[in-house]
């Protein structure tokens, strides 16, 4: 059986310990790398500062004392670079959007910034791909993606957070005309290669080496690809998802050679080696979770069992390897989980912030408070970076000093 050498894609090697570069943090697998969390008492972590904003479902990424926010305002997209000591805006830039959801009462952007180098990639709800200068926010490239390829809007509008690998920047277009999945140059946006019909999901890809061989993890529509990121040749591909209303929302997550999936709406999850050529379908009862990505610990998985429409959701610490649930905790909202050291930081869609172990042992609560109003909109990913937690609702954006701060940091 194949091994694996690097489990998910790394922005470059540029980032600084503490960044949060892209979507489920520097490495894409939800885990704060450099962090040491300090104590808050029963009425939570102190607010270093809060900023109104505008809609849309996604979280923020950071790169030293700049965090990028993309929301939108009115008939805008905006990009605006902001000070992590005091939340001020460095920059901003704005792109006329007109996009209005049928579904949901919050008309996007959807996806998560991507720092690589000295430029950030954003993916509009429209599946407009826009490529900007770090330091001055200026646009450097843009692509219209549905335009270009022929891709339906979906229920919700494009929703996957692209990948920067090497050179290319790797979208889920959802295009039917062989362009489910396009990479695009970094430097110019011109297309380098296309792949596979199918429509979009609103699951991130992922980069994984097996071998010392780079493979892209791409969850579409309907289906799981295995993709060679240099030309686009589909390795391998197996049926995941399911038709009518239903998605598939969160990201793959690597667990030494194999990787793990999972979706609601009966979906339940699958747990295949990283060639994808074995593929063991599990049950709802392992784990059916609407779009939280799980966390891996020790080869364990914890993870949040539920839909943020269905009811009260579970904690559960799973044995993919096994198929069994090692332990599970019940009577919670739906949310997101950031693992930090032995630690896992839960964020509910009601708000609150809940601090817990991370053991096979069983569940272990080390404190609870209320950060937000609740999110009836949808669920904003929190991001964490040099002690500070960043966390949204559907008005506000919020800094909480969750761990140590450094002194000094790098733009």
């Amino acid at each position: 059986m194949s091994r694996i050498l690097l489990t998910t894609a790394l922005i470059s090697s540029s980032v600084f310990a503490g960044d949060w570069t892209q979507i489920l943090g520097p490495n894409r697998d939800g885990i704060a790398t450099g962090e040491k969390l300090i104590a808050w008492g029963e009425a939570g972590p102190k607010e270093l500062w809060t900023i109104p904003v505008g809609e849309g479902f996604a979280g923020v990424a950071v790169r030293g004392s700049l965090v990028v926010l993309f929301h939108r305002q009115g008939q805008q997209e905006r990009v605006t670079g902001l000070d992590a000591w005091t939340g001020k805006s460095r920059w901003e830039e704005k792109f006329p959007v007109s996009y209005r959801s049928g579904l949901s009462s919050d008309s996007g952007p959807r996806c998560v910034p991507v720092l690589h180098k000295d430029r950030i990639i954003v993916f509009g709800v429209t599946g407009q791909l826009r490529c900007l200068n770090l330091e001055t926010g200026k646009q450097i490239w843009s692509r219209d993606t549905w335009e270009d390829f022929g891709a339906p809007e979906g229920y919700f509008g494009a929703g996957s957070t692209p990948v920067v690998h090497d050179d290319k920047v790797i979208v889920n277009v959802g295009s039917q005309a062989g362009a489910a999945v396009v990479a695009f140059d970094l430097a110019d946006g011109k297309t380098r290669w296309k792949a596979f019909n199918d429509t979009a999901s609103y699951s991130s890809p992922i980069i994984a080496k097996v071998n010392n061989v780079s493979r892209a993890i791409v969850v579409t529509r309907l289906n799981c690809l295995i993709l060679d990121p240099a030309n686009g040749k589909v390795v391998n591909s197996f049926s995941f998802g399911a038709r009518g209303p239903t998605v598939n929302g969160a990201t793959p997550v690597v667990v030494k050679d194999h990787f793990f999936l999972s979706s609601s709406y009966r979906i339940g999850s699958v747990w295949a080696d990283l060639t994808g050529s074995d593929v063991k379908r599990r049950g709802e009862s392992l784990l059916a979770t609407q779009y939280a990505t799980p966390i891996v610990k020790d080869g364990l998985l914890y993870a949040i069992d539920g839909r943020q429409d269905g009811g009260d959701a579970l904690v559960k610490c799973i044995d993919p390897v096994a198929g069994e649930v090692v332990w599970e905790k019940g009577g919670f909202e739906y949310g997101s989980m950031i693992g930090v050291g032995n630690e896992l930081l839960f964020l509910t869609c009601g708000g609150e912030l809940i601090r817990m172990g991370a053991s096979n042992r069983g569940y272990r609560e080390i404190s609870r408070s209320t950060v937000l109003d609740p999110t009836p909109r949808g669920h904003r990913l929190p991001a964490l970076s040099n002690g500070r937690l960043y966390v949204r609702d559907d008005d506000n954006l919020r800094c909480l000093q969750v761990g140590e701060i450094r002194d000094s940091e790098v733009p």
